[in-house]
């Protein structure tokens, strides 16, 4: 019945553990209950949204005239979004955005930021930075290991004569095309294009564009391995 109910939301390979007995089942079903009805609430304030939300306690979401939804969005708990910008936030069909994850479109109201797109089938995984300055586009399929940060601007820093914060900033946006694994603890930063079905290891420091296929990683991350015709070719580079 669970697995019924599941494909019924949109997720049609998707089944639920034969090891799971009925009462840890009971448990889950009384916390996704709490989170749809939170959710419930939520979706008469939303620009638009097309399906179920699932809601967690304890989140902090501002200017939600701003944000459209697809089918099924899961928000874990203590999640804070703040849509503030120029285009607001498009989030797609059966994404989840996992406990204590942070989406900041705008710092200060003197510069808002451009927008935020997150594709289909999307996952983000808890303690997520998501800095919205610059347009940050992030394809259908991806996946957001634990304390993944995306930044989409840059200090300018050319004079050494004058203070930082005072030189202004560059907006050049970041893409992550589909299929992309970003690994736990990984940083992209602004200007930078993740390619298709790449992977950006562990702890990455990602400043520069990842080819489609490549295995990148290290500070700053470099390109390790690419898939190449079904095999794995290393690079020395």
């Amino acid at each position: 019945m669970i697995n019924m109910l599941i494909r019924k939301l949109g997720r049609e390979n998707y089944s639920v553990d034969t090891d799971l007995t009925t009462h840890d089942v009971l448990i889950v079903l009384r916390g996704k209950c709490a989170q749809m009805i939170r959710g419930w609430f939520l979706k008469p304030f939303l620009k638009h949204s097309d399906g179920i939300i699932f809601l967690g306690k304890r989140t902090k979401i501002i200017h939600r005239k701003k944000i459209s939804v697809g089918k099924t969005l899961t928000i874990g708990n203590g999640v804070e979004i703040n849509a503030l910008s120029r285009d607001g936030i498009r989030i797609g069909d059966h994404v989840s955005i996992l406990n204590h994850t942070i989406i900041e479109c705008t710092g200060v109201i003197r510069s808002l930021g451009e927008g935020l797109v997150i594709g289909n089938g999307v996952g983000i995984a808890q303690n997520c930075f998501i800095q919205v300055r610059g347009k940050v586009v992030i394809g259908n399929d991806v996946i957001f290991g634990p304390n993944v940060s995306i930044f989409s601007e840059t200090h300018n820093f050319t004079d050494p004569d004058i203070p930082v914060k005072l030189q202004g900033e560059t907006r050049k946006g970041v893409i992550i095309e589909d299929g992309v694994w970003i690994g736990a603890g990984a940083t992209i930063l602004d200007g930078v294009t993740v390619g298709r079905n790449s992977v950006v290891a562990a702890g990455a420091v990602v400043t520069r564009d990842v080819p489609a296929g490549a295995v990148v990683g290290g500070v700053p991350a470099r390109i390790l391995n690419v898939m190449r015709d079904a095999k794995l070719v290393t690079s020395n580079n």
